[in-house]
């Protein structure tokens, strides 16, 4: 682990209030470690700014009596395999089922298989999360 370094920040009295509160909701111990975070979502977002790697989850829910629409989604799972890492099927009801897809790799594929899960017709919901790799965050 790297060696810590204490530093000074000077904030408005109403803005430090408001990160207070904020620290206070999220359940944070101390302000020194929602900063830690906020700077790793920072540092997160240039890395996929600039085509770094990531690790996510892709969950989607479908109609899965949609003509076809296994196919489809099979079909780009099959276009993306050097991304998806595993993925989880269950059945919400008689009509609609969720799908989980682990991924890891280029932030641009990753968006690329997020888009296109999320364009077919039959898919009603579609969201992407995610993280970094930790290759150069952790730091």
């Amino acid at each position: 682990m790297s060696k810590l370094v204490r530093f000074g920040v000077s904030l408005e009295e109403d803005l430090l209030q408001r990160f207070d509160d904020l620290i206070h909701r999220r359940k944070y111990t101390n302000r020194s470690e929602s900063l830690r975070d906020l700077i790793r979502q920072e540092l997160l977002k240039q890395e996929w700014e600039e085509g770094g790697d990531v690790a996510g989850a892709i969950t989607f829910i479908y109609d899965h009596h949609t003509r076809e629409l296994l196919n489809k989604i099979t079909d780009i799972q099959h276009d993306h395999q050097e991304i998806i890492i595993s993925s989880q099927h269950v059945h919400l009801d008689h009509h609609n089922c969720l799908e989980i897809v682990a991924v890891k790799g280029r932030v641009k594929k990753v968006l690329e298989l997020a888009d296109s899960l999320k364009a077919i017709k039959g898919v009603q919901h579609c969201a992407l999360s995610m993280t970094g790799t930790a290759n150069k965050t952790a730091k």
